[in-house]
């Protein structure tokens, strides 16, 4: 790793003292960055950084953190590379201002880009297991609307037209997204109390008052808890006799399960039979939701003990998706078109491989009848207790209004889809072999539809197949393009998607 040496003079001898991690950085940032100025104030830009590093430093003593905060933007504003970073700085620096180093598109107006550069770098954010890339990212977001609150205070609404996003509401996204990014790990910091309250006061009511106050949230441990279910947002632990409660993956915000539990006790109150969460706790770096569910346990597990009755719990899952779809509901009630997901699947793989292609399969998903029928969105055998013989719903973050064909895609994607290349994906997700799945869906579907024709079946597996591929192929794309055994994978789902783009006519059955 690269070293400066200085001299000092003490007590009439040289001594060589090798600066340190931090002293480097700022030396290299300030030669990078001179002649630099920022946007809205005109002083030097290398204050930026420094300010950035300032604000680290009251979360942390981490040097590397720290350091990544005085270079976070020599990649992107400098001739600086990732790779000069990491020869002077080691790997993880360059790690952590990588995360901060948004993509390039030569030859496209920034202006343009804006959007989608933003959901890219948001993506490295809500992935990343590293807390430093919190730290970094809150740093340099609350010193950048440090300036915009000082701007906006002078200025107004003329501002926006000086950035390259000049739709105020688009600015308050990205900044509401981040905050809710590093609320879970950084709550409690003051950096993230000064940015929530700088939020509500260019945007007001983006964020409850009480955000920008400390909050302590109840913790609690799952340590010797065991676990009774799993599904693609986390796993569902038995906390006690009589309570359960559902861990969410790393990359769910305090937004996101805010969200489910609104959306289940707008779905009690309509009828549908859901556990209703009584409270968000942190479980380590993760939120949690309790329920009350004494004696139960998910319906895979059921299956899983006793495979022969799988026909048994097919029915009781096809009279469940009938009584959902059987609740209509007005549009101010505030559930999202079931249309606007599948779009999103598009947009995340489709459209990277063949925008031709892409545009065909939303002309078809734009077929579905435009139902304001409920739909569940993620409907499967761990999402769905029995307590008392009485099926129950824990996970409502999807639920929609549509036509249930995307139903019959989630259940045909969970259950078929994901294990034709590795069927033990299947297994470990279902808890059940691949075989029984099959039979699960196959069940499920009869019972579904009233009807043993196997045509009827076979016309509505390959419609709801064309949104599996897609969503599949979505799921490839997630993190980067698809390489090795994904990229025969991905290859293999544009086929079939091509395919059945140019024979179908619509998705409605």
């Amino acid at each position: 790793m690269f070293r400066r040496y200085r001299r000092t003079y003490t007590n009439d001898k040289w001594v060589i003292i090798m600066m340190n991690m931090l002293e480097e950085a700022i030396i290299y940032a300030t030669v990078m960055h001179q002649g630099k100025i920022r946007k809205f104030s005109g002083i030097p830009f290398i204050l930026h950084p420094m300010e950035v590093a300032q604000i680290l430093s009251t979360m942390t003593s981490d040097q590397e953190v720290i350091t990544a905060g005085i270079l976070h933007d020599i990649v992107e504003d400098t001739d600086g590379t990732l790779e000069e970073i990491e020869k002077r700085f080691g790997k993880r620096v360059a790690l952590l201002v990588s995360s901060e180093s948004e993509a390039e598109y030569p030859g496209e107006d920034r202006a343009d880009s804006w959007k989608r550069r933003k959901e890219e770098s948001l993506l490295v954010l809500k992935n990343s297991e590293d807390i430093g890339v919190k730290m970094l990212w809150l740093a340099d977001k609350l010193a950048n609307i440090r300036s915009l609150a000082g701007e906006y205070s002078a200025k107004g609404e003329a501002i926006w037209q000086s950035l390259h996003q000049h739709d105020p509401e688009m600015q308050c996204w990205y900044y509401q997204s981040v905050a809710e990014m590093v609320e879970l790990s950084l709550n409690k910091t003051g950096a993230f109390k000064e940015l929530i309250k700088h939020i509500n006061f260019i945007w007001p009511g983006t964020f409850n008052s009480d955000k920008a106050k400390y909050k302590k949230y109840k913790e609690v441990s799952i340590d010797g808890c065991k676990q009774i279910g799993r599904g693609a947002k986390g796993e569902v632990y038995r906390y006690n006799d009589e309570l359960v409660i559902k861990v969410f993956n790393q990359n769910n915000t305090y937004h996101d399960v805010e969200q489910e539990i609104d959306l289940s006790r707008k779905a009690f109150i309509l009828g549908i039979p859901t556990a209703i969460s009584f409270g968000i706790v942190s479980v380590g770096e993760r939120y949690g939701a309790m329920f009350e569910l004494v004696d139960s346990e998910p319906v895979s597990k059921y299956i899983a003990r006793a495979p022969g009755q799988v026909e048994t719990y097919a029915k009781i899952m096809a009279d469940l998706a009938c009584l959902i779809q059987s609740i209509t509901v007005d549009e101010d009630e505030g559930f999202p078109k079931v249309t606007k997901r599948l779009h999103k699947y598009i947009d995340g793989g489709v459209a990277f491989e063949n925008e031709e292609l892409a545009q065909r399969c939303r002309e078809l998903i734009d077929t579905l009848p435009d139902s304001d029928n409920l739909v569940h969105g993620d409907f499967h055998t761990g999402n769905v207790f029995l307590q008392n013989g009485e099926a129950l719903l824990i996970d409502m973050d999807r639920v929609a209004t549509g036509d249930p064909t995307a139903e019959i895609a989630d259940l045909y994607y969970f259950y078929v889809v994901l294990g034709e290349d590795d069927p033990k994906v299947v297994e470990d997700f279902m808890g059940f072999s691949y075989e029984t799945a099959k039979k699960f869906f196959e069940h499920f579907l009869r019972y579904y539809l009233g009807t043993d024709d196997e045509q009827i079946c076979k016309d509505v597996v390959e419609k709801a197949s064309l949104i599996c591929y897609i969503r599949l192929l979505c799921k490839l794309h997630k993190k980067s393009d698809p390489v090795g055994a994904d990229r025969k994978a991905a290859d293999r789902c544009l086929e079939r998607i091509g395919l059945l783009a140019k024979k179908l006519e619509t998705l409605g059955y």
